[in-house]
C-alpha cells in the first residue's frame, strides 16, 4: 500500500467535484428530503412504538434515520469505484492511471477516498439534524461496537463495489451490481422496515444478507449501547462475508484490468 499517492488522488477528485457547485447543494437537499419524508410518515402513525420495533426500542423515525445514515455511508462503497472508473475513462486518464506502478489495493482505496469524505459529511449531517432538530437520542451509543460494525460493513460493500467496477471495465457500461445491492439488499436487509415485517420466505433470504446483520448490530450499538460481546454474532457473520468476498473481488478486478489492457478498451467509452 503506497500511502503517499492517496493525497494526490484526493486532491484531484476534490478539484473535479468542486467545479460542479450544484452537486453539493443537491446532496444536502437530498438528505433533508429523505429525513422529512420518513419523519412525516412516522407522524402519520402517531410516533408509536409498534410491535415490529419493540426489539429495537425506538420509534419508526429513529429506526430509519440511523439506517439511512449508516446505509448511505457504506453504500458509497458500491458505486464509488465504478463511477470513478467511468469518469476517468471519459476524461481519457484511466489508461495512464492503470499504467502507473500503483498496487491494486491502493488503486481501489484511492477511487473511493473522496466519496467517503462526502459520505462522512452526509452521515454527520443525518445524525446532527436528527439529534438537534428532531430530538433523536444518541446518548447511549457504544462507539467501539458501532465503529467495528461500520468498518466490517464498509469492507463487505467495498468488495461488492469492486465487482461492480469489474463489470464496467469488462462491458464498458453501467453495472447492475450497485443497483441490486443498493436497492434489493437494503429493502430485504431491514433498512427501511424491520425484517420481521417481511414474508417468512424473505426473512429467510434476509439471513443471507450482510445488511441484515449490520443494521441489527448498529441499532443495538447506538440505541442500547451494546458491547462488542453483545454484537459478536453479527460481527462474525459480517467478517465471514468479508473473508469470502475479498479474494473473489480482487481476483475478478485483476482479470478485468488485464483483459481491458489486452483489448485496448481502457480509452474507449
Amino acid at each position: 500500500m503506497n500511502w503517499r499517492v492517496l493525497p494526490a488522488f484526493l486532491k484531484k477528485d476534490f478539484l473535479v467535484d468542486s467545479s460542479y457547485i450544484y452537486s453539493f447543494g443537491s446532496n444536502i437537499l437530498y438528505v433533508a428530503i429523505s429525513m422529512a419524508t420518513f419523519f412525516f410518515i412516522d407522524r402519520l402513525f402517531g410516533n408509536r412504538l409498534v410491535s415490529h420495533l419493540e426489539p429495537f426500542g425506538v420509534a419508526f423515525f429513529s429506526y430509519v434515520l440511523l439506517n439511512l445514515a449508516f446505509f448511505n455511508y457504506v453504500g458509497t462503497s458500491l458505486g464509488g469505484v465504478a463511477g470513478r472508473l467511468s469518469s476517468e475513462r471519459q476524461m481519457g486518464t484511466l489508461e495512464a492511471l492503470l499504467m502507473t506502478p500503483t498496487s491494486m489495493a491502493t488503486f481501489v482505496l484511492s477511487m473511493n477516498l473522496w466519496n467517503f469524505c462526502i459520505a462522512t459529511f452526509d452521515m454527520v449531517l443525518y445524525l446532527l439534524v436528527g439529534a438537534l432538530v428532531f430530538g433523536v437520542d444518541f446518548s447511549s451509543v457504544n462507539l467501539l461496537s458501532a465503529g467495528c460494525i461500520l468498518g466490517l460493513s464498509v469492507l463487505a460493500f467495498s468488495c461488492l463495489g469492486t465487482l461492480d467496477a469489474c463489470f464496467v471495465l469488462a462491458f464498458q457500461r453501467g453495472s447492475p451490481v450497485a443497483w441490486f445491492a443498493g436497492s434489493l439488499l437494503g429493502l430485504v436487509g431491514g433498512v427501511y422496515v424491520p425484517v420481521s415485517v417481511l414474508p417468512d420466505w424473505l426473512q429467510l433470504v434476509a439471513r443471507l444478507n450482510p445488511v441484515t446483520y449490520a443494521v441489527e448490530a448498529m441499532q443495538r450499538a447506538v440505541y442500547h449501547g451494546a458491547s462488542l460481546r453483545d454484537v459478536s454474532p453479527h460481527a462474525t457473520a459480517l467478517a465471514l462475508f468479508v473473508l469470502l468476498l475479498i479474494p473473489v473481488s480482487y481476483w475478478t478486478l485483476t482479470r478485468a484490468i488485464r483483459r481491458a489492457k489486452i483489448n485496448g478498451s481502457l480509452t474507449h467509452y
